[in-house]
Parts: C-alpha cells; sequence; structure tokens
C-alpha cells in the first residue's frame, strides 16, 4: 500500500479500507450463474480470466472491460486444454486471487432410465472437470502463498430429489472432494468455499444446461407430476447473488459453505433432523455389530 505524507501537525484523514481488486478464473462463463458472477465482478473493478466452451459466447465481455479480462476456450472434460487455460490466465494476469469452477450440468432421467455412458458424461464435467481445474491451479496457488478456491455445488449436495439423481449424486461427490480439499490445502494458505444455490431463474434449465436420458413409459406419470411440481418452485433472482459471493471472497475466514437463498437451510434442516431420527431409531442394531475382535 502506498503512504502518501502530510505536512507535519496534520494528521489527515485515513484512507477509507476496502477490498483489494480480486483476480478470478471462472469456467462455465457463459451463461447462468456464470455470466453473472463475471460481469458482476468485472464491474466491481476485478479482473477475470472468463472461460467457456465456445469462445464467442464470451466476447462481449470484451467489448465492454477491455484488458479487464482474459477470455479463453475451455472444455473442462480437457484435462491439457484445462493446464494450458490455467496457466495462460496465470502468467497473463501475474496472479490468481480466486479460482471458480462453475461449469457444470444436469442429466434428466430416474436411475433405471440415466444410460451407464450419460452418467459417466456427467461426472467427466461436474466432478472430474471441477478436479482438474483444482489440480492446474494449486501449484500456482500454493507457490503464490494464497488463493481461494470456489465451487457451484447446489442445496443438492445435501439433499435429493427424484429424476435428477445422477445430478444430485454428482453435487455430493463434489462437495466431499471440496471438504477433503479444504483440510490438505489450508496449510498452504488456500481456501475453499462451496457454493450451494437453491432454486434460481437461470439457464439451467435451458437445453444447453441439460442432457435427457431415454425414456421408459413406465416412468412417464411420475415424471410429468414431478416436472409439473418444478414448474410451481419460486425462484430467486440470479442478480441478487453477487453481494453473497463477494462477502465470501472478501471474507478473512469465509465459510466452507454458503448456501444461496431462504429456501435451502429449512429443507436441509429438515432433511438432516430425519437422517438423525432414523439413526437414532436404529442404534441399538447398530452397536449391536460392534461386537470387539477376540
Amino acid at each position: 500500500m502506498n503512504h502518501h505524507p502530510h505536512p507535519a501537525g496534520q494528521a489527515g484523514p485515513a484512507p477509507a479500507a476496502g477490498p483489494v481488486p480480486k483476480i478470478w478464473f471462472i469456467t462455465g462463463a457463459s451463461r447462468g450463474f456464470g455470466r453473472v458472477w463475471t460481469e458482476a465482478a468485472l464491474q466491481r473493478g476485478d479482473k477475470v480470466a472468463a472461460t467457456a466452451r465456445q469462445r464467442a459466447s464470451i466476447a462481449d465481455f470484451v467489448d465492454k472491460y477491455g484488458a479487464n479480462v482474459l477470455t479463453l476456450e475451455l472444455d473442462v472434460t480437457n484435462p491439457e486444454q484445462v493446464k494450458t487455460a490455467v496457466a495462460r490466465a496465470h502468467a497473463h494476469f501475474g496472479r490468481l486471487d480466486v479460482v471458480l469452477n462453475n461449469a457444470g450440468y444436469s442429466l434428466v432421467g430416474t436411475i433405471e432410465e440415466a444410460g451407464l455412458a450419460d452418467i459417466r458424461a456427467l461426472y467427466e464435467t461436474n466432478v472430474l472437470g471441477a478436479v482438474s481445474v483444482i489440480q492446474a491451479a494449486l501449484p500456482l496457488l500454493r507457490a503464490q502463498g494464497h488463493g481461494h478456491i470456489l465451487g457451484t455445488s447446489s442445496n443438492l449436495g445435501h439433499v435429493t430429489l427424484p429424476v435428477i439423481g445422477t445430478y444430485c449424486s454428482s453435487k455430493w461427490a463434489f462437495e466431499a472432494i471440496h471438504e477433503s480439499l479444504a483440510a490438505e490445502v489450508a496449510p498452504f494458505g488456500i481456501k475453499v468455499t462451496i457454493i450451494e444455490p437453491g432454486a434460481y431463474a437461470t439457464e439451467f434449465g435451458s437445453p444447453e444446461s441439460l442432457r435427457f436420458a431415454a425414456g421408459l413409459d413406465v416412468y412417464t406419470d411420475f415424471k410429468n407430476a414431478f416436472f409439473a411440481d418444478l414448474r410451481n418452485l419460486e425462484r430467486g433472482d440470479p442478480a441478487a447473488t453477487p453481494p453473497a459471493l463477494f462477502a465470501v471472497v472478501d471474507a478473512e475466514q469465509p465459510p466452507l459453505r454458503l448456501f444461496l437463498g431462504s429456501h435451502n437451510l429449512p429443507w436441509v434442516r429438515t432433511a438432516y433432523a430425519e437422517r438423525l431420527a432414523t439413526w437414532e431409531a436404529w442404534a441399538a442394531v447398530a452397536n449391536a455389530a460392534q461386537s470387539p475382535v477376540g
């Protein structure tokens, strides 16, 4: 920080303390939360390496924000492309403060309907793609001595819904990876936060963000009822979320998890209460299985 001396006897006003501008690396910046958060970071004066599968889909950021943004083509399922993009962003800006894994999509179909190839592809993006970005970034963040890894999960990383169970499972895996990661990288001064949005009016329901498993007639009525319930779900405005994200990245001690939206906590609280009640009810059976060896 630069200090400007004042003439003798004049203390002068103390400079206003504000967050230091951040440098971000964001995957999935072309739509949904990725686009909203990229734009918001640039608007507040931060710099962003924005990535998307098609670079043309994020070209407008360069027109608006010039040298403050670097756009890169990136398919997170291509590990070599991931390494190249992360290294290029770091070299371009000189450091990376925030690495935000946001790329992902949902597979629609019951567990019986979901093809194994479709499930593997889902995990390639939602889980392994995120791990590729983390593994590419960590040596650079460790050398810096600081960094903050953010991962876009979901309230469905704690609870599940039918018909999108494979998507939920990818977020449960995502949560476990980031929780373990947080303990592993804390000694290097690197922070980890899992961002868990509820239902928002983003493009997440668009064809680009959904894949559909081949349907079985036996589930048609069940799925129709499920989609009818989804249509009646109250959705939040994604434009209301950037202040929460900035509160996390600007915090000295950010949380491991942050819900976005007001509906998540009551739902998760109920789900965990039900789990605890079940475990308590079956505790005698469980404890009897602990017979010591010998």
